[in-house]
């Protein structure tokens, strides 16, 4: 079974908390989420969603179609009617509002709502929406909001702007009745939700009860077993557990999205117990600019604490020189890039992989630089840990790449997906300093001994420098020191099995290559396609430095087609394996809207590459 719900209105309104709260209470009854929050770089008032995607067993895509549309405003109706299959919930009082009149909505997608319904011989309003929709067979439920909201601030003695936001849990009991499930699974999730507010909780509960009582039950869906403790949880936190439980100490940031909540959610649960009973904690440093947090993470590293900073795209830019230095100072520091939309400040809330080339080289000059990109939730968790050992182990900054698609989707887990095998930590090569140190020691593996500052003495510049750390711009020392850093990058390619660095995911002549956050939709979508008889194999990429060279030539030989997937324009992934291999795809399905890809519009675009021999296919799906 897989059913998707949407629930959709002014940002800053309790979007985000009616969807969390939505499935909380349908996790509650067994069920598998995965959910997908949009929204604009306003602070307050623009249109804003939340898809959430249900199923017996887990789902990793959201699609376009979406079979349960909850709305409270005018809005919500007229930028998505058009993915409605089954039912939408609508205020009725919204039924004389135009799409020309809502002023928040952009041109663009006015034009688009009235070009669609007027071309179907209908009028503007939502009631012409509500017309059309009846056409296609879709449940039209008007829900009286002002009523119920009276009925509550009645009942409630409270003020009109307290109790405006039940709108959307009133929109919430009507969707959730709908699924035939206990009425006790979302009262409890409200008192989980409310609980420590007697005003807030009473309030959602006379919402939810009055929201119950416009729909029946049509899905009937079944309470569910579940065998093991759950969680649900977005890719953000999971990056902060990862770091938290691979023994990170510092953390600087300066606020930008998504990258943030990483950050806020670390210095929340600082305070962390040990192995050996006492405590420890994270030190966060929300520091002035990004050139700044860069700086810190490095000088709190060379310290000797585990040190990373978080960032998205115009701050990582800031960061580069940084990086740089870091690279030159073979400084372990783990920077968690959120990949967004670009260029410039560009689509600041939606996704992107625009910037895979510029991770792979940031900063001026060769130096090595590690780089890991995670496609799903559980990899955000470990590739958090394994990036700070990574650090350490070769004494350099790695890159960590999630996309905000992902950073900002969450999941219901189980929680034996954290308790696989143990990443122990690793600190790498250390030493007690003492006289003669040299920090720069000349190496065969291009891996020096690493004292922290306080143990020995200690040069660090910016300069090119000796073994010692000094100065120099001496010819044989330059090309002895030079080829010492990358050395690095060439034992970590000789030490990191090839086969951790791409997933593979079934077998067939037609290879999905992709990375990032695409791999959830495109095995979703490999799972309806060999039902079609379409066979695909998917091919996910995880590390780009080192490149997995070898092992792409193998798993990629004698493959009749090679389609890159990716949400860019020139396959910048596909790109790096012609580079990197001399293999080039020989299709590609691309994305670059901001929004993640539709696993309905990726089983079609897989379809005409496969069964009509498309050669590029670009999507342009989801609102």
């Amino acid at each position: 079974m897989r059913l998707s719900w949407m629930i959709g209105g002014a940002q800053g309104l309790g979007v985000d908390t009616s969807a969390n709260l939505f499935g909380s209470a349908v996790a509650k009854a067994g069920y598998y989420l995965y959910g997908n929050r949009e929204y604009y770089s306003n602070i307050k008032g623009r249109h804003s969603y939340f898809n959430v995607v249900i199923g017996s067993k887990p789902y990793r895509s959201i699609s376009e179609k979406v079979n349960i549309l909850a709305s409270f405003d005018a809005e919500t109706v007229f930028q998505h009617f058009t993915s409605v299959t089954d039912f939408l919930i609508y205020d009725k009082a919204s039924e004389i509002v135009k799409a020309e009149t809502v002023r928040s909505m952009e041109n663009e997608i006015t034009e688009k709502v009235v070009k669609e319904l007027e071309s179907n011989g209908f009028g503007t309003s939502i009631s012409d929406v509500i017309q059309y929709l009846n056409k296609r067979g879709v449940k039209c439920i008007p829900v009286t909001y002002v009523d119920e909201i009276n009925t509550v601030i009645n009942n409630l003695k409270i003020p009109p702007p307290v109790a405006g936001k039940a709108k959307n849990t009133v929109a919430i009991g009507a969707s959730y009745a709908l699924l035939g499930l206990k009425a006790d699974y979302l009262r409890s999730a409200i008192k989980e939700q409310f609980g420590k507010n007697d005003l807030f909780y009473n309030m959602n509960m006379l919402a939810a009860e009055a929201g119950m009582k416009y729909a029946k039950a049509n899905y009937n869906m079944e309470e569910l077993q579940i065998s093991d403790g759950r969680v649900q949880i977005d890719g953000n936190t999971l990056s902060a557990m990862g770091k938290i439980a691979g023994g990170l100490r510092f953390q600087s940031y300066y606020p930008i999205t998504p990258a943030s909540d990483e950050s806020t959610y670390i210095e929340a649960n600082q305070v962390v117990q040990t192995s050996t009973g006492g405590s420890g904690g994270v030190v966060v440093v929300q520091s002035e600019d990004e050139l700044a947090a860069i700086n810190m993470a490095i000088g709190s590293s060379l310290t000797g604490a585990r040190s990373a900073t978080a960032t998205s795209g115009p701050g990582f830019s800031l960061m580069s020189e940084g990086i740089s230095w870091a690279g030159m100072n073979e400084v372990p520091v783990l920077i968690t890039y959120y990949m967004r939309g670009a260029p410039a400040t560009g689509l600041p809330t939606r996704s992107g992989q625009a910037d895979l080339k510029f991770a792979l080289n940031v900063g001026h000059g060769e130096f090595p630089r590690i780089i890991i990109a995670s496609g799903d939730h559980e990899e955000v968790f470990y590739d958090a840990i394994y990036g700070l050992n990574l650090a350490e182990r070769y004494q350099t900054p790695v890159i960590h790449i999630i996309e905000k698609g992902l950073a900002n989707a969450y999941s219901v887990l189980d929680m034996k997906t954290f308790s696989g095998p143990k990443i122990a930590i690793e600190r790498g090569l250390l030493s007690e300093g003492g006289d003669g140190y040299k920090r720069f020691a000349f190496s065969e593996n291009g891996i020096s001994p690493r004292a922290f500052l306080g143990k020995a003495s200690i040069f660090y510049t910016g300069d090119e420098h000796n073994e010692m750390g000094h100065i120099t711009e001496e010819s044989i020392n330059r090309r002895i020191i030079y080829e010492k850093r990358l050395k690095k990058l060439e034992t970590a390619d000789k030490e990191i099995m090839e086969e951790s660095m791409v997933n593979v995911y079934g077998e067939a002549e037609n290879v999905i290559l992709l990375w990032g956050a695409s791999k959830g939709v495109a095995l979703d979508a490999m799972e309806e396609l060999n039902e079609k008889g379409v066979y695909v194999e998917v091919v996910q990429v995880r590390m780009f430095n080192p490149y997995p060279k070898e092992y792409m030539r193998k798993i990629l030989s004698n493959k009749r087609r090679i389609i890159a997937l990716e949400s860019n324009y020139y396959a910048q992934g596909a790109e790096v394996l012609t580079e990197k291999t001399g293999i080039t795809p020989t299709a590609s399905i691309l994305k670059w809207t901001g929004r993640p890809i539709l696993l309905d519009e990726l089983v079609s675009a897989i379809e005409d590459v496969v069964v009509h021999n498309k050669k590029r296919v670009v999507l342009d799906g989801g609102a």
